[in-house]
């Protein structure tokens, strides 16, 4: 095979060598930049930066959080061509324009590479590396998130909720070579190309090889300033390794096939009858993920709703959907369409709801620690406090509807913390005002002028009133000494990054978070339920109970320990089971291929997330109650067929906080009182929409009060 320094690629050199205005003495046969096959063998061997992992680094956009946009296909044929240019440098695979040869089948160590490896020592008869390229490009998935994990691991990268991930803060070093030039590793890799493009350096194979393919996705002009001298350069230094030319050509040729990403495109969506719907016995119970999931199981993961008086509606469904929605959903749907009542509701503009891309991922930063887990452990003891405050104007031998109890309960506890407000005397009408709206214009199950009856107007002033204790609550002298709460953060983002969270929005932002309150308290109506028409179960939560508040209320360590392993899983289960919001509004921007259906470009669809939760290929006997499902050996939240939250760049910011605040509440319930169900064999029924909700017709009994509660 030729090498660097000989035939084709040592002709190059030299040119490159001249239009660089550089001599060519002092490399020989080493190769550009002194690297030669046992040197790479070497880095590798040292856990140094692979190929793979520093072009997921090059093409890592920190303003989204996410990859620069290129489309899956593109992506994985990329990332499969850098492992396989990898294990050519290291010796295990040799490549030309023709073909492509195993040297050694000893596995590397490395779980991006070896699959890989093994694909191709497993084959007995030898293939290009186009071919490669392409029947390789379904482990692609798995491979960047080996890669992803890995360079998390290495404190190179930082994972956050909704798969975004950001540079790490620490400085990078590769072997003695420190980056000088600001610390992170994307730094030092795209610093390297820099000097290959603009500055006319020699680059060593790996540079060549990481521009071939950056250069093959056509993302290196969103990357560097490139002119025409800088273009030319490129295009030159692309065709200066065979290694490079032979699997950069391969990726391009698979990248611009048609024929290979039309033959996916052969299912068409079915339309679903509406008899079907109205015969199933989950919309008679308002269990719409289970609807969904009855639906998924006759007419695919894909199928077509018709709904009287307004465009059709394409649900996904199931364990393949969610993978997707995951991992590609930002690149083909987007969420401002639909949100555009809501937002004339409000008079607002560019709510975190309907903002995608680089604008969503900033807002979801600078209002993730608002809603973290950490920020509601600092007030455990406020939190204590509240729920004892509440449950005292609870009386033994009472009725009381689940919905309203439950909401009543989490927003006690959660205004005071969150926002710095006590509002359960404005509660229950904003509330209302804000399912009216979400119903009429989100959900779209009600006309629009239903929002603007007398009712609607009165239960509007609750807001205006909240807005005002807002403000009358967060001035310099009222917050000074104060915990932090989210509304700090919306005015701090809002006095910093204007256009970002405009005044206009601002009547929204502060007062969404009570919608925080209301999600919050129907999981609690359901853990309620649960723990009321399971005595066993109730028991198993009181006994954790007396453990932890044995010597005083627990602390964060407490909670997340063994003695509260029994409540931490019933609230998943419930979570799972009935979930506040099963599923997700979009439109399409971008025309997208999902489980062989083809979506239009236009089209509305509703990521029905939860239905993988009533599937048993994900969860057996998913109608049961299960909290063992969690434990070791089982796990069946681990895969993104457990999505309580939703999926993706969207996914709940307050996640952890509902889980522990959940917790919590369930604890001390069954610590002070025992509850059971009016009557004792009531059957849950569930309001759908805008979130689902116990109904109302769901009604609980104090029957004993177990202790005193402390003043």
């Amino acid at each position: 095979m030729v090498r660097w320094g000989g035939g084709l690629s040592g002709m190059l050199l030299d040119r490159c060598r001249v239009d660089c205005g550089q001599e060519r003495s002092g490399v020989g046969n080493e190769g550009l930049g002194g690297m030669t096959l046992g040197t790479a063998a070497t880095a590798i061997a040292q856990d140094q930066l692979t190929l793979p992992q520093e072009l997921v680094l090059m093409l890592l956009n920190e303003e989204s959080g996410y990859f620069r946009q290129v489309r899956g296909w593109n992506l994985h044929c990329a990332m499969v061509g850098a492992a396989m240019a990898e294990l050519s440098l290291i010796g295990r695979i040799d490549t030309d324009m023709e073909s492509l040869t195993l040297l050694d089948a000893t596995p590397t160590g490395h779980p991006a590479l070896d699959p890989i490896l093994e694909a191709i020592a497993g084959e007995s008869v030898e293939h290009n590396a186009q071919y490669w390229v392409e029947q390789l490009n379904p482990e692609a998935e798995g491979l960047i998130d080996v890669v992803l994990d890995r360079l998390v691991e290495m404190k190179l990268l930082e994972h956050h909720d909704g798969d975004f991930w950001t540079l790490a803060s620490t400085g990078f070093q590769r072997g003695e070579q420190v980056d000088a030039v600001g610390g992170s590793a994307t730094e030092f890799v795209r610093t390297r190309i820099a000097r290959v493009i603009l500055e006319n350096e020699i680059p060593d194979p790996r540079d060549v090889i990481i521009i071939a393919l950056i250069n093959a996705c056509d993302v290196l002009r969103f990357i560097f300033p490139l002119d025409e001298e800088s273009e030319r350069r490129v295009e030159l230094v692309c065709k200066m390794d065979l290694i490079g030319r032979a699997i950069s050509d391969a990726v391009t040729q698979n990248l611009t096939s048609p024929l290979v990403r039309r033959s996916r495109l052969g299912r068409s969506i079915r339309d679903v009858k509406n008899t079907r719907m109205l015969r199933n016995r989950n919309l008679r119970s308002g269990n719409l993920p289970a609807l969904m999931a009855d639906l998924a199981g006759e007419y695919g993961p894909v199928f077509r709703l018709k709904q009287p008086f307004q465009e059709p509606l394409t649900v996904l469904a199931g364990p393949g959907v969610n993978r997707w929605a995951q991992r590609e959903g930002r690149r083909y749907l987007t969420s401002t369409k639909y949100l555009d009542g809501l937002e004339d509701v409000y008079g607002a503009h560019g709510i975190i709801q309907a903002l995608d891309s680089a604008d969503h991922f900033q807002m979801r930063k600078a209002m993730q620690q608002g809603y973290s887990r950490g920020r509601l452990e600092e007030q455990l003891e406020t939190l204590y406090g509240l729920m004892r405050r509440h449950m005292a104007e609870w009386s033994v031998g009472e009725v009381y509807p689940a919905k309203r109890m439950s909401r009543m309960a989490a927003n006690a506890q959660f205004s005071p913390i969150a926002i710095n407000v006590e509002s359960q005397d404005l509660f229950e009408d904003a509330i209302e005002y804000q399912e009216r709206a979400l119903n009429t214009f989100v959900a779209r199950v009600m006309p629009s002028f239903l929002l603007n009856t007398p009712s609607m107007n009165r239960r509007l002033k609750s807001i205006d009133e909240l807005i005002e204790r807002i403000q009358r609550s967060h001035t310099p002298a009222q917050r000074m000494g104060q915990p932090r709460d989210i509304i700090d953060d919306l005015l701090s983002l809002h006095a910093n990054e204007p256009q970002l969270l405009p005044e206009s929005s601002l009547k929204y932002s502060l007062t969404n978070p009570l919608l925080g309150s209301m999600y919050l308290g129907d999981g609690l109506g359901f853990a309620m339920y649960e723990m009321a028409s399971q005595p066993e179960l109730q028991e198993r939560i009181r006994q954790e109970a007396e453990v932890l508040f044995a010597e005083g209320d627990p602390g964060p360590k407490d909670l997340a320990g063994p003695n509260a392993d029994v409540t931490r899983r019933t609230v998943m289960e419930t979570l799972r089971m009935y979930p506040a919001v099963p599923g997700s509004l979009r439109d399409v921007m971008n025309s997208c291929v999902v489980e062989d259906y083809e979506l239009p470009l236009g089209s509305r669809v509703l990521v029905l997330q939860s239905a993988a939760h009533y599937m048993s290929e994900a969860f057996p006997d998913p109608f049961r109650f299960d909290i063992d499902r969690y434990l070791p050996g089982r796990d069946e939240h681990r895969t993104t067929s457990y999505a309580p939250f939703g999926l993706g760049t969207h996914k709940c910011l307050a996640h952890r906080w509902v889980e522990v605040q959940m917790a919590v509440d369930l604890l001390m319930i069954a610590h002070y009182f025992r509850i059971e169900l009016s009557p004792a064999d009531a059957k849950l029924r569930i309001s759908p929409f805008p979130s689902m909700s116990p109904s109302n017709k769901v009604k609980f009994k104090l029957t004993e009060q177990l202790r005193a509660l402390p003043v």
